[in-house]
């Protein structure tokens, strides 16, 4: 279940919250446990095992963990409660493609290829991953004491506000609000909680889904397009997979804000970019914080003495960022790219954006993102290299792609929340929009415009039929 489906916003979520603001404070956490459970269920009955056991196995390890003083057995304990995830995440989500990759190499020495199974991979599984480590890792760094009660520790890794796509929140920032949320619980929060969810989903379902449409109709025509469609389907799917995954994060942030909850920002206008570093500070913000807590600053950071040193972990980082997204070459290719920038601005790069300007930079860093994509969408390296040549050609015998006015309206949509807040006046108005406070006019308005958005919104879903989500695969 997602949260843009007709099921869910229309079925399980009214209902949900329908019980969960009359029950009793003492109640809630156990409704919201439950609900997110079914929540789960819904989708992969099966795996919710998975979810289970490990959160079994870890929340008693690392209990164990706390209680010694020993720091042998400390880390001894960190090392199986790691293993354990990542073996896990290991087995789920890399099997298949390790195997694939040893077996077309057996196949070159005419040896019979490893007889395999191909599993079905948890829905979640890396965002639910990530987080039971930020627990062990946590409480063994002394960041914060571990949990008392078994069920709380279940509920913050399978609570359904952030299951499915995050955001990746460390253990040490929500914590504290498990039972701690209902003393700051207030109209306000449902409120501006549930106008959060409606922009999310709004961002979604008119500028995702359009862009989608034409992503899709571009790369589903392999290799016989344009140049120009070429370039429609590369900037279509740059604005999907930000509308798309921006979009869902803001749903998860509302909801959370609706049941007291106060999760990390994961995005932050990531095109109005003037580097590559900068976007990953803008671009799923919670994933950069984790891979720079738990990766690079435990690899020597920015500490080490040696620039090719520093580099190397950079560029490794990126690597890893990569095949965290899926297992498959592209995302691989798609990480070391990014990460060749990365280093490349670090080298210096970085100074010729802030000699050539900040409009300038920001339509290059654009243009390398963009490109970027083109690894991140096409599974096969060399498919994406023939698009490649597509794109940077003059290549008109393709099939021509037909546009219509609504297309173009979105694009431009697209185009402006994207770089609105390259100046000013757009910093102002998402401010006010996002996290000012608001008067009680704009309480009245946006609540109103809420509504009638959300309405919307559902019958365009149950109209259109059409409805993907990228980072459910994730």
């Amino acid at each position: 279940m997602v949260f843009s489906s007709i099921v869910f916003l229309i079925g399980f979520l009214p209902l949900f919250l329908l019980v969960y603001f009359v029950m009793p404070k003492r109640f809630k956490n156990f409704l919201l446990l439950i609900a997110s459970i079914l929540f789960y269920s819904w989708g992969a009955p099966r795996f919710i095992f998975v979810i289970v056991i490990t959160t079994i196995i870890d929340f008693y390890l690392v209990r164990l963990m706390d209680a010694s003083e020993n720091r042998f057995r400390r880390r001894l304990l960190l090392t199986i409660s790691v293993s354990v995830n990542l073996g896990l995440l290991f087995y789920f989500k890399y099997s298949n493609f390790f195997i694939e990759n040893i077996n077309v190499a057996l196949g070159a020495l005419d040896i019979q290829p490893i007889a395999w199974i191909k599993l079905v991979l948890p829905i979640g599984i890396s965002f639910y991953t990530f987080e039971t480590m930020t627990y062990v890792v946590d409480v063994y760094r002394k960041v914060h004491k571990p949990l008392k009660n078994f069920w709380d520790y279940q509920l913050y890794i399978i609570l359904f506000p952030k299951l499915i796509a995050g955001p990746i929140i460390r253990y040490h920032e929500i914590a504290d609000q498990i039972k701690g949320r209902f003393n700051s619980d207030s109209l306000d929060n449902k409120i501006t909680g549930f106008i959060r969810f409606v922009l999310g989903l709004s961002k979604k379902v008119f500028i995702a889904n359009a862009m989608a449409l034409r992503a899709d109709e571009v790369f589903n025509e392999g290799h016989d397009i344009t140049t120009s469609a070429a370039w429609i389907g590369i900037i279509s799917y740059t604005f999907q997979i930000y509308f798309d995954f921006s979009g869902y994060s803001d749903m998860a942030i509302g909801l959370g804000k609706m049941l007291g909850f106060k999760f990390p920002e994961n995005f932050n206008n990531p095109y109005v970019s003037q580097s590559i570093t900068e976007f990953w500070r803008r671009w799923h913000i919670t994933l950069g914080k984790w891979m720079r807590n738990y990766l690079y600053i435990p690899l020597g950071g920015n500490r080490v003495k040696s620039p090719a040193r520093l580099y190397f972990n950079l560029w490794l980082v990126f690597l890893a960022s990569g095949l965290w997204h899926g297992a498959s070459w592209n995302f691989i290719i798609w990480g070391a790219f990014h990460g060749i920038f990365l280093v490349l601005e670090r080298a210096g790069l970085s100074n010729f954006y802030k000699r050539i300007g900040k409009v300038p930079a920001t339509l290059i860093s654009f243009f390398i993102v963009l490109n970027g994509w083109v690894f991140f969408r096409i599974e096969k390296f060399s498919d994406a290299l023939v698009y490649f040549k597509t794109m940077y050609s003059i290549d008109l015998s393709g099939k021509v792609l037909s546009l219509n006015k609504e297309y173009y309206f979105f694009l431009v949509l697209a185009f402006l929340f994207s770089f609105f807040t390259l100046f000013k006046m757009g910093e102002k108005i998402q401010a006010t929009v996002y996290f000012n406070q608001y008067t009680s006019g704009r309480y009245i308005l946006m609540t109103i415009v809420s509504v009638v958005l959300f309405v919307v919104a559902i019958g365009d879903i149950a109209s259109s039929g059409f409805n993907p989500f990228i980072y459910f695969r994730f």
